[in-house]
């Protein structure tokens, strides 16, 4: 949890602890491990959701909590991201219901992966004249949506940055292939 922690601190959301309002959402960062966790934006039902999901599109989210960072991250999110993610875990809800008759949660492994497999592979929806205006989202950008949630969520997790190679006990001097000018870096 630690990496959760330092990066919800240090990432902009809680950058000045000082203004009105901030203690609350550090001291929401601190309690993600907590047996009695409970979502502040999502809805019970819809952190089942996501957390299946999260464990279905990158092994390992559950243990790192990913959805739980999520719920943090969308509990002081603007109201159209909000309202985007919401209506993408309703549309695999309603994918899965009208393919399978029973939420993603419920599924099994398969189900689950014939179904994130037809939307990481549906084209993308287009206006009828061709153009490349997109229209009502399908099932492609909702998983673009949720799958950009989630592995953020992850590799900003401890688990996902040792995935990466970071060690708690190795500090750059300088990063390799990362030249800057003089004072500059």
């Amino acid at each position: 949890m630690r990496g959760q922690r330092d990066v919800a601190a240090g990432g902009g959301f809680a950058s000045d602890l000082r203004a009105p309002g901030k203690w609350r959402d550090f001291e929401e960062a601190e309690k993600l491990g907590a047996a009695d966790w409970k979502p502040l934006f999502l809805s019970a039902q819809q952190d089942q959701t996501l957390a299946a999901l999260a464990e279905a599109i990158v092994p390992g989210s559950r243990k790192a909590q990913a959805d739980r960072f999520i719920d943090l991250l969308l509990s002081v999110d603007t109201a159209g991201h909000k309202k985007s993610f919401v209506e993408s875990l309703a549309a695999f809800e309603a994918e899965s219901q009208k393919r399978f008759g029973k939420r993603f949660p419920s599924l099994t492994a398969d189900e689950q992966n014939s179904v994130l497999t037809d939307a990481s592979t549906e084209p993308k929806k287009k206006e009828s004249s061709g153009s490349n205006i997109e229209t009502n989202p399908g099932l492609r950008e909702h998983f673009e949506n949720l799958k950009g949630w989630i592995s953020g969520a992850y590799y900003s997790s401890e688990a996902g940055m040792r995935e990466l190679g970071w060690t708690e006990n190795r500090v750059f001097d300088r990063f390799p292939g990362c030249e800057h000018p003089e004072g500059h870096h």
